[in-house]
């Protein structure tokens, strides 16, 4: 083996090197959630925005009341997320005494501030949390088994809906979660009003506690809005005026209106339990009085040329594999499409980006 390196040209030796390199970097990255749960779980976060200006070592070790002992693991913690740009390390003068070391918060990190309005630290709390990550333990022996078990009941021996009904902790955890998010999809609304332009009724399937449905109904109140999720989903939850919650099941019904919202539905299934939800919302908008309706869907599309950039498309690729758990999907363009016209709505649609990685679809009926 010895004499066989002597064979290795330095180009080779470089390609090793790199590869070792890179083969590590992701061999470690699970220091990347670790870390990041660390520093939610400790607040630091709202810590620094509280401070009002950047922290020092010093300062946030205080304030966390960590061992002197643990002082070194804090910094080199606080190190490794800025290098990962959670936080920027900048210097600081206090007083007469010499400038010192301090973190302040990145465009990153400010979203990980609670009680601020776009706050993403529940989908912290969801996703790092151990019953959910532990499916991800259970990837080798999904793919062999010759069932439709999902990943997540490999590992739990139950599906994810039936397992967040039963246990208040994690279902918290998961309507939190996608609470926060919508908070991000208001935002991205703001510039798309004229998606709502014609329409006097919308009614946003498995809308949750209402978050989105709220903006739109607050936004445009002569737009009657309905959100429609399962029956202990919108128990005991209050409408406005203009805004009603429904409750019953998207796979038997939908109630009738111009338009049917879908936000971060369909990737939760597979294409045969897509094909039902739009042949249900394709029933809905379709009304005698000759007017055109249209389901309107805020999803990933993966291969959407206006967002083509590598950090967009790693985003993408890595919620691809979080909805794996439960057998869900992210979809192409021509899986978009394939889609479609399976459910026999296809004739007339346009995809549009809205967010970062969310891009808009509307289908018109």
């Amino acid at each position: 083996m010895a004499s066989f390196s002597l064979f290795i040209s330095g180009r080779e030796a470089d390609e090793i090197f790199e590869g070792q390199v890179h083969l590590y970097k992701h061999l470690f990255a699970f220091f990347d959630s670790l870390c990041l749960k660390w520093c939610v779980d400790q607040s630091i976060p709202n810590i620094i925005h509280s401070h009002g200006q950047p922290m020092t070592l010093h300062e946030l070790v205080s304030t966390l009341k960590v061992p002197l002992a643990k002082v070194s693991g804090v910094h080199r913690l606080m190190r490794y997320l800025a290098h990962n740009r959670f936080f920027d390390i900048v210097r600081i003068s206090q007083e007469d005494e010499e400038e010192k070391e301090a973190y302040a918060l990145t465009c990153v990190s400010k979203l990980l501030v609670r009680g601020s309005d776009y706050c993403l630290a529940p989908m912290v709390d969801l996703m790092l949390d151990p019953t959910f990550s532990s499916s991800y333990q259970q990837l080798g022996k999904w793919i062999h088994d010759e069932g439709n078990q999902t990943p997540f009941a490999v590992a739990m021996g139950t599906d994810i809906w039936d397992f967040l009904s039963k246990n208040p902790k994690q279902m918290k955890y998961f309507n939190d979660a996608t609470a926060s998010d919508s908070q991000i999809i208001n935002l991205a609304l703001r510039d798309h009003g004229v998606i709502f332009e014609g329409l006097e009724s919308i009614v946003d399937v498995a809308g949750g506690t209402g978050m989105v449905a709220k903006y739109i109904s607050e936004t445009f109140p002569h737009l009657k809005c309905i959100v429609f999720d399962l029956p202990q989903v919108v128990k005991n939850l209050e409408g406005t005026n203009n805004l009603s919650f429904v409750g019953g099941n998207m796979f038997q019904s939908i109630p009738k209106a111009d338009a049917v919202l879908l936000k971060y539905i369909l990737h939760d299934w597979d294409d045969d339990n897509c094909i039902k939800i739009l042949k249900k919302c394709k029933d809905a908008v379709s009304s005698s009085n000759n007017k055109r309706g249209k389901i309107i869907i805020i999803d990933i599309v993966i291969d959407d040329e206006k967002q083509d950039q590598p950090e967009i498309t790693l985003a993408k690729l890595q919620l691809d594999l979080a909805v794996i758990a439960n057998n869900g999907k992210e979809r192409t363009t021509e899986e978009w499409k394939k889609l479609f016209m399976e459910a026999e709505c296809h004739q007339d649609y346009k995809i549009s980006p809205l967010t970062g990685h969310m891009s808009l679809i509307e289908i018109y009926i």
